[in-house]
């Protein structure tokens, strides 16, 4: 195929545009401000997985920041799986690809006004689910990194709005790198108790329990809640509290869930290993029952790409 018959369409405001195409303003206020909602779903075997998941929590996003994004969720449904369609033709059979939601306040004005006062930019694009980097980890576990940074208290920003903004989680990454340029960063609150990755939720396993911090700190993410449902489903306790790094480092298993890769074992913490260093019973069950649930096989998906690159394929 062309790379030409590969070139995927990006909806913006109302049109669907080449990805090259796809401009908007310096002014708008996804610019100026990062002032800015998004979701990122995933598709497995190009079919979306909980998008309407996504798009519910979404909508309570745009609630709560006040942004009128001028369509109902059933229209913007109907869009994202426009979008989707439109870009099929730029997949292999058997990749998969993110589907991204970007909507701001729009414009913005200059004055004393802080209520939004034009359209907002509604931004929706699919890119390529590129799982390589991840490969390695599901069998041999990450290096999770305590970052320097705190995250920010949910009396300032509730974690549970899903943005943009992302400078802070984006500084806590790069201190766990300069541990180990491959670490997965674990944020802690002010009060030192554990709250979430750059772009996933934590969970821990201890005498056969999987627990996890609770909303108060970290987002509600979706693919932590299937993990809980899989757990529920295969008969594994499961607790929502408060953790503290004392609890990941005396932890049978330690794991993050996330859209792209789902979960993510992790074998050490800060340097020292998990248990016996090895990926834990219960991290790969859940694993398994979620390449069951979606009929791909997560693991193996990742390191066909991973063996397409080394030129094993």
């Amino acid at each position: 195929m062309s790379v030409a018959s590969k070139t995927r369409r990006v909806y913006l405001s109302g049109d669907l545009v080449p990805e090259a195409e796809a401009k908007i303003s310096i002014f708008d206020s996804a610019v100026m401000l990062g002032d800015c909602v998004t979701e990122s779903t995933r598709t497995f075997a190009h079919q979306p997985f909980r998008l309407q998941d996504h798009i519910d929590r979404l909508y309570r996003s745009l609630k709560v920041t006040r942004i009128a994004v001028g369509h109902s969720p059933e229209e913007l449904t109907r869009i994202t799986l426009d979008v989707l369609e439109a870009n099929l033709h730029a997949l292999e059979s058997h990749d998969d690809c993110w589907i991204v939601h970007n909507i701001s306040r729009g414009l913005l004005k200059h004055g004393p006004s802080a209520a939004q006062q034009n359209p907002a930019t509604v931004m929706i694009f699919t890119d390529h689910l590129n799982l390589r980097g991840w490969a390695g980890f599901y069998t041999e576990g990450c290096h999770a990194v305590t970052s320097m940074s705190r995250a920010i208290p949910a009396q300032s920003l509730d974690a549970r709005i899903k943005n943009r903004s992302r400078l802070a989680y984006t500084m806590a990454d790069a201190e766990a790198r300069l541990v180990d340029p491959d670490a997965q960063c674990v944020i802690l609150d002010v009060h030192g108790n554990v709250s979430e990755n750059k772009g996933g939720n934590i969970c821990v396993v201890t005498d056969g329990e999987l627990r996890t911090p609770t909303t108060e700190n970290s987002l509600a993410g979706i693919s932590r809640q299937t993990v809980l449902e899989l757990a529920a489903d295969l008969g594994i306790p499961v607790r929502e509290r408060r953790l503290q790094m004392y609890d990941l480092y005396t932890a049978d298993e330690l794991f993050f869930t996330s859209t792209p890769y789902c979960i993510m074992p992790a074998t050490q913490f800060n340097g020292l290993p998990v248990a016996d260093g090895h990926v834990g019973p219960v991290t790969k069950k859940l694993l398994e029952a979620w390449s069951e649930r979606v009929g791909v096989d997560i693991i193996a998906q990742a390191q066909r790409q991973l063996d397409e690159d080394q030129g094993v394929l």
